[in-house]
């Protein structure tokens, strides 16, 4: 996980733009880490649980569409992620 180094008097500062963000903050003061500023994760809004809930029958429809089983996509996942990690 990615975490940004601030000085505490920029955190200060520049704090409702580190609120808003989603990546963890080390608070250094002289160069020495005295906390962490760790964003939580936010609850989806109505409209973006809608979104998600009419993505997932369309994915249900397209699986069921392909014929294909759960297994096998599962199988072809992890042969595709094992695929790219090998290359990078």
């Amino acid at each position: 996980m990615q975490t940004e180094r601030v000085g505490i008097r920029e955190f200060r500062e520049k704090l409702s733009g580190y609120l808003q963000s989603e990546i963890p903050v080390a608070i250094t003061r002289h160069g020495e880490t005295i906390g962490f500023y760790l964003p939580t994760r936010r609850r989806p809004n109505e409209q973006q649980l809608e979104a998600l809930l009419r993505a997932g029958e369309k994915l249900q429809g397209m699986i069921a569409a392909s014929g294909a089983t759960e297994d096998e996509l599962v199988g072809e996942f992890k042969a595709l992620r094992k695929a790219h990690r090998s290359k990078g």
